[in-house]
C-alpha cells in the first residue's frame, strides 16, 4: 500500500558529500554548491588522521579520490593537505570557491562554511567503519563538536542541525550514549555475498567471511530499528525497493526516514508517494526543483 502525502509535505533534501555530481565530493566547491542550490542539508564522512584531526573523506585511503596514496590514518593533516582533491572530477572551480589548495576540509572547516550559509541547515555525519581508532573515531568528533558549541540536548550548533549515522551498530549504541535518539540514524543496507567479492577483488573464503560480518551488521542493524532505538532509519533506495513491508512497518512506527543515494527521477518520485521524510542525493538542486515542480496532490 503506498502512502499519499500532501503536496506541502515535500522531503528534505540533503547533498551527499556536497553538491558531488557538480564538483568533487567532500570539497569546499560541493558544500558552497550545496549551499547555493538550497539544499536544507549536506551530508559527510569523516575519518580520523595519523594525529587526529577529523577530515571529511569517503574512502580510508586516498586513491580514488586525491593524487595521494595508501591510509588516511597513516597522513597527519599538514601531509594531507598538500595533496590535490578536486581534480580528479575534471570540473572548474570558480575562483569564488577557493583554489585547489582550498578544496580539502576538516570538519571545522564544513563547520565553518556551513555557519556562513545564512539561515539554517542540516549536517549529517557518517562514521566510517572498521575504523582503526574504533569508537575513538566517535569520541574524538563529538569532542571536537562540544568545543565548536554543540549542544547535545538539541544536537544544535549555532544554526546547524546535528544529526549522527553508521552502518556499525556498535558505533550507533555508543552514539546514543551521547547524542538523543532523534539525532541518531542507523544506516542500513542488503549484503549482497558475489557483490562485496567482486567489489573488492576477494577470494571465495575471504570474500565470505567478510559478508557473514557484514550481513550480521545488517541484521542487529535491522533489530535496532525494529526496537525503535534509533530515531532515523537510513536505508539506502535499494533496500527501500526490496523491503517494502519492513518499509512500511518502519513508516508506521514514525520513524523519521533517511534513504540514501537518490538521484534517480522515478526513485524520487517513489520517496515522496511514500512519505519519506529526507533524500540525500548528489545533486540537490535537480531534485529540489522536481520535488518543486509537482504541485499536484499526489494520488
Amino acid at each position: 500500500m503506498t502512502t499519499v502525502v500532501s503536496a506541502s509535505a515535500r522531503p528534505l533534501v540533503y547533498a551527499h558529500r556536497g553538491s558531488s555530481e557538480a564538483f568533487a565530493e567532500h570539497t569546499r566547491a560541493a558544500y558552497l554548491q550545496a549551499i547555493a542550490d538550497g539544499a536544507d542539508g549536506v551530508e559527510c564522512d569523516v575519518h580520523l588522521t595519523r594525529d587526529q584531526h577529523a577530515v571529511l573523506l569517503h574512502d580510508a585511503t586516498l586513491d580514488r579520490t586525491s593524487d595521494g596514496t595508501g591510509q588516511v590514518a597513516d597522513r597527519t593533516l599538514e601531509e594531507l593537505r598538500l595533496l590535490d582533491f578536486s581534480s580528479w572530477k575534471g570540473a572548474r572551480i570558480p575562483e569564488a570557491y577557493g583554489a585547489r589548495s582550498e578544496q580539502f576540509l576538516t570538519l571545522p572547516d564544513l563547520l565553518e562554511i556551513l555557519r556562513a550559509a545564512g539561515r539554517g541547515i542540516g549536517l549529517a555525519i557518517e562514521f566510517k567503519h572498521p575504523s582503526p581508532y574504533h569508537l575513538g573515531l566517535e569520541d574524538r568528533v563529538l569532542e571536537l563538536l562540544r568545543d565548536e558549541g554543540w549542544d547535545p540536548e538539541t544536537s544544535m550548533l549555532d544554526n546547524i542541525r546535528l544529526s549522527f549515522m553508521s552502518f556499525s551498530p556498535d558505533a550507533v549504541k555508543h552514539l546514543l550514549e551521547s547524542a538523543p535518539a532523534e539525532a541518531v540514524c542507523q544506516l542500513v543496507d542488503d549484503v549482497n555475498v558475489a557483490d562485496i567479492r567482486e567489489e573488492l577483488g576477494l577470494g571465495a573464503l575471504t570474500g565470505g567471511a567478510l559478508a557473514n560480518v557484514m550481513k550480521a551488521a545488517q541484521v542487529e542493524a535491522e533489530r535496532i530499528l525494529d526496537a525503535a532505538e534509533t530515531g532515523i532509519a537510513g536505508p539506502g533506495i535499494g533496500y527501500v525497493r526490496a523491503h517494502p513491508g519492513t518499509v512500511q512497518r518502519w513508516l508506521g512506527s514514525g520513524r523519521k526516514f533517511r534513504v540514501w543515494t537518490v538521484d534517480a527521477e522515478d526513485d524520487v518520485k517513489l520517496c515522496r508517494e511514500l512519505g519519506i521524510h529526507e533524500i540525500t542525493t548528489n545533486c540537490p538542486a535537480r531534485v529540489l526543483s522536481q520535488l518543486m515542480a509537482d504541485s499536484r496532490p499526489l494520488r
